[in-house]
C-alpha cells in the first residue's frame, strides 16, 4: 500500500508537469469553452443584460418612427341648450311687408313670422376627421435617433463586460473546484497511509515488539485527517454548487475535471486594454453626451411641420356631399424667447459630456494598472508553481526514504508522521498554486478582454 500511495504521488507530479502539451490544453480548453457557452445560452444575469439590450433597440426604432407620418381618427359630437344666443329680428323685418302683401293681395298667403335666436354652441353636431401629420423640419428628431444609436453601442459593450467577467468566474470557479478535488483525494490518501501505519501498529502492539504509544498517535492522526477531509470536501462541494450557480444549472450536477487546461508557459500580454469593453462603453456615452448637447444647442432651429384632415361635419349625423370636407395646413413654432432654459441645458450637457471624459481618463489609467498588476501576479503564481511541483517531487522521495528507514527500525514512527504531513501538504500545496496560476491566467484574459466573444445582434 505504501508503494502505490508513492507511485499515485509521482504519477500525480507527472500529470501536473504534462499539462503543458497541445493535446492536454485543446482538451481542457475545449471543455471550458462548452461550459462557457452553456453560461451565455442560460445565466440569468446575461439574461438581463441582454433585455437591457433588446430595450435600447426597441427605443432606437422607435427613434426611427418619428420621421413617418401620424394618422389618428378624430371625432367628437356635441348635445347643447341654452347659453348665450344670436337674436336675429326676421319677424320685425318682414312682418310689415307680409302684412301689406296681404292686403294688396286680400289674402292672407304671406304669414306672420316671429323673431329667430340661434344657440352659439352647437347642437346635435358631429366633427369626425382622418389627421395625418408629418413633421418636416425637426432637430430633436434626427439627435434623438443618433442617440439611441450610441446607447445601444454602450448597451452592447456593456453585455460584452457582464460576459467578459462571466468568462472569468467560471474558470476562476472551475480551479477552485479542480483544487478542491485534488485537497480530497491529498486526505484520502493520507488516510491510506494512516490506516496501514495503525493495521502495523497493532500488530506489532499484539506480538509485543511495540508500545501503544505509535498506535495511538496513528489514530490521532486518522481522527484529525479525518475532519480535515470532511472540511475540504465541503469546500468541493461549494465550489461545485457555485459553478453550476453560474451556469444556471441544478447545483448538485456534476463537473467533468478529467483534464485541466494547459498552463501557458508565457501569455500574451501586447494586446494591452485597447479591446476592454469597458472603453468602448464610456466612449458611446461620450458620443451620446454629445449628441445631446448638439440637440440642446439646436432649440433655435424652427419646427415645420404638415397636416391633412379628411372628415364630415354636420347635424343629426347626416352625411352627404355638403358635410364632407378636406383641410390642410403648415404649423411653424419657432421659439424666440425661453428665458434662457436652452442656453442652461446646453450648459447641463456640456458638463456631463466633461464628466464622462474624465471617467473615460480614470478607466483608462485604471485598467492599465490592473493589467500591470495582474502581469505580476501571475509571474508570482508561475514561480510558486514551479516551486510547488518540485517540493513534490522532493517530498515524495523524503516520504519514501523515511519509509525504508522506519520500516528497518532506525526511525522514530513521528519521524515518519512528519514526512506523511510534508507529503500531503506538498499535494495541496501543488494544487493550490497549480488553480491559482490559472486563475491569474484567466484574471489576465479578462485584463486584455482577448477570449473571443461573438454577439448574435
Amino acid at each position: 500500500m505504501y508503494t502505490s500511495f508513492i507511485k499515485t504521488s509521482i504519477a500525480f507530479t507527472a500529470c501536473v508537469l504534462a499539462l503543458c502539451r497541445p493535446a492536454a490544453a485543446q482538451e481542457g480548453n475545449r471543455q471550458l469553452d462548452d461550459y462557457i457557452s452553456l453560461a451565455f445560452a442560460q445565466n440569468q444575469g446575461l439574461k438581463q443584460q441582454q433585455f437591457d439590450l433588446e430595450k435600447a433597440m426597441f427605443a432606437l426604432k422607435e427613434a426611427k418612427a418619428m420621421y413617418l407620418p401620424t394618422v389618428s381618427m378624430l371625432g367628437s359630437y356635441t348635445k347643447a341648450d341654452g347659453g348665450r344666443t344670436i337674436d336675429v329680428p326676421v319677424g320685425d323685418l318682414v312682418n310689415p311687408v307680409y302684412a301689406a302683401l296681404n292686403e294688396l293681395t286680400a289674402s292672407n298667403k304671406f304669414p306672420q313670422l316671429p323673431n329667430q335666436s340661434f344657440l352659439l354652441n352647437p347642437d346635435n353636431f358631429y366633427d369626425v376627421k382622418l389627421r395625418t401629420s408629418l413633421s418636416l423640419i425637426n432637430a430633436e428628431i434626427r439627435y434623438n435617433k443618433e442617440i439611441k444609436q450610441q446607447l445601444i453601442s454602450s448597451q452592447q459593450a456593456a453585455v460584452n463586460v457582464y460576459k467578459r467577467t462571466l468568462v472569468k468566474d467560471i474558470k476562476t470557479a472551475y480551479y477552485h473546484y479542480y483544487q478542491a478535488l485534488q485537497g480530497v483525494e491529498a486526505y484520502q490518501s493520507a488516510l491510506l497511509l494512516i490506516a496501514e501505519n495503525i493495521r502495523v501498529n497493532a500488530s506489532l502492539l499484539k506480538n509485543g515488539v511495540r508500545n501503544g504509544t505509535a498506535l495511538l498517535r496513528a489514530q490521532t492522526e486518522q481522527q484529525k485527517t479525518n475532519a480535515a477531509l470532511v472540511n475540504a470536501q465541503r469546500n468541493a462541494g461549494n465550489a461545485k454548487a457555485y459553478f453550476n450557480f453560474l451556469l444556471n444549472r441544478p447545483l448538485k450536477d456534476s463537473i467533468n475535471t478529467i483534464v485541466m487546461a494547459a498552463v501557458i508557459a508565457e501569455p500574451d500580454t501586447l494586446t494591452g486594454i485597447s479591446g476592454r469593453e469597458e472603453l468602448k462603453q464610456l466612449q458611446a456615452l461620450k458620443a451620446a453626451n454629445t449628441l445631446d448637447y448638439k440637440l440642446q444647442r439646436s432649440a433655435i432651429i424652427p419646427k415645420l411641420s404638415t397636416f391633412l384632415d379628411l372628415g364630415s361635419q354636420g347635424m343629426d349625423f347626416k352625411v352627404n356631399d355638403k358635410t364632407r370636407y378636406y383641410l390642410w395646413g403648415v404649423n411653424l413654432q419657432w421659439d424666440i424667447f425661453t428665458g434662457g432654459k436652452n442656453k442652461f441645458r446646453a450648459a447641463q450637457a456640456q458638463s456631463g459630456l466633461k464628466v464622462t471624459q474624465a471617467r473615460l481618463d480614470e478607466a483608462e489609467q485604471s485598467l492599465r494598472l490592473q493589467l500591470v498588476q495582474t502581469y505580476n501576479n501571475y509571474n508570482s503564481a508561475k514561480a510558486a508553481c514551479s516551486s510547488a511541483v518540485a517540493g513534490l517531487t522532493l517530498a515524495t522521495k523524503y516520504y519514501k526514504d523515511q519509509l525504508k528507514a522506519y520500516n528497518a527500525g532506525q526511525l522514530l514512527y513521528l519521524e515518519l508522521i512528519d514526512a506523511q504531513d510534508q507529503l500531503t501538504n506538498a499535494r495541496l500545496r501543488m494544487a493550490e498554486t497549480q488553480a491559482d496560476l490559472q486563475i491569474t491566467l484567466a484574471q489576465l484574459e479578462r485584463d486584455q478582454a482577448s477570449y473571443p466573444i461573438h454577439n448574435p445582434h
